[in-house]
């Protein structure tokens, strides 16, 4: 039997009470283990010494390997290709940003230097998306709650990660358990993250939406919506018709009752397809009945996986003009980082052999980060 990553947190607390264990060992294992310069288990001070013995023979620091990095040319991206127990591999996308660069309300906004880590909960997607690369590749598996971790752990020894978002590879609520339990040990000690800087984006996982809110209160939740339309969102979205867009907004009425929360919207603008002015107005009359954020989102393209085009940009900044203007729906337009790695939205499928260049890192303004 494989052993076990130290931050699944299911199988160390198991483990820890089976054998009479405190578990409160658990969290102080993890700080010493997500150092860099100590990642061993003997490393770890003042454990009992059944403690160390378990650790040994059923865990290991770190299941998985770094396998290469690649640094986008404006060095504010960087994107780590992981290789699991399994031989899998995954992606994870590390995007940095200066706050004090961007705007809210048309003032300057404040903050600082930050980094935001797009984590990845599967290995391929079985939602099949026409215009993800991910997709293409089809469902292989789901990553362990301490995979999902680890992919942080990986990632904080390039950057200091403030916000994570679960918009990688795989659809995060149809592995929802784990990535659950990821949630609750990176808002935990040692790492410490705000949930209200963790976002969670789904295609619309109906089931699991109805019960985010109560199993992870403050986290922000985003859906991939991209399209105004049942009969467009299912051209573009097979899995869309298991998730009709009717049941689908009441599922985000009664979320956003219950969580006081704005929801972010994410919608992929394609050429002739969704792009247009009446497709603006369909979208804003969907949503008026919801607190939204919309995220307008150029298409990166995947090569010869998708025959779709990018909308222009006249057509991109007129589409918010509407959504704006006419709506009063808070409309940003999503700020390209890492095309040049295939580390864009969209853009992560394993099958690319990475070069890696180190540098300093310049800094963007912020879109991940939106206050809502």
């Amino acid at each position: 039997m494989a052993v076990r990553s130290v931050f699944d947190v299911g199988a160390m607390t198991r483990e820890f009470e089976n054998a009479g264990i405190d578990t409160h060992f658990i969290a102080s294992i993890w700080h010493v283990i997500q150092n860099p310069t100590n990642p061993s288990l003997d490393g770890v001070p003042s454990l009992p010494s059944k403690v160390y013995e378990l650790l040994r023979s059923k865990f290991t620091p770190l299941t998985s390997s770094l396998t290469s990095v690649a640094e986008s040319m404006d060095l504010s991206t960087t994107k780590l290709l992981i290789r699991l127990q399994n031989g899998a591999s995954v992606e994870t996308v590390i995007m940095r940003y200066d706050t004090r660069l961007g705007k809210y309300d048309g003032q300057p906004r404040p903050g600082g230097q930050r980094s935001t880590l797009c984590v990845s909960s599967q290995v391929g997607c079985k939602m099949g998306c026409k215009f993800c690369a991910t997709g293409s590749m089809g469902f292989k598996s789901n990553l362990s709650s301490g995979e999902i971790v680890e992919q942080l752990v990986h990632a904080s020894r390039f950057s200091r990660i403030r916000n994570v978002v679960f918009m990688g590879m795989g659809e995060p609520l149809n592995n929802y358990s784990a990535v659950v339990k990821a949630i609750q040990v990176m808002t935990g000690y040692p790492f410490q993250l705000s949930p209200k800087r963790i976002t969670v984006s789904t295609v619309g996982i109906i089931h699991a939406i109805n019960k985010l809110q109560d199993d992870l209160p403050n986290v922000n939740l985003a859906v991939s919506l991209h399209a105004p339309s049942q009969e467009i969102r299912t051209q573009i979205m097979p899995a869309g018709r298991a998730f009709p867009i009717e049941k689908l907004m009441d599922a985000l009425l009664a979320y956003q009752k219950k969580s006081e929360q704005s929801i972010f919207i994410e919608y992929i603008m394609l050429d002739g397809v969704n792009d247009q002015e009446q497709h603006a107005h369909q979208l804003g009359k969907l949503l008026q009945v919801l607190k939204v954020v919309i995220n307008l989102i150029p298409f990166n393209p995947i090569g010869g996986l998708s025959s779709y085009k990018s909308s222009t940009e006249e057509n991109v900044i007129s589409f918010q003009k509407i959504l704006r203007g006419m709506y009063n729906i808070r409309t940003t337009i999503r700020q390209q980082m890492g095309q040049d790695i295939s580390g864009a939205c969209g853009q992560l499928v394993v099958n690319l052999s990475e070069q890696r260049s180190v540098g300093s890192a310049s800094l963007l303004s912020d879109i991940e980060d939106i206050c809502i």
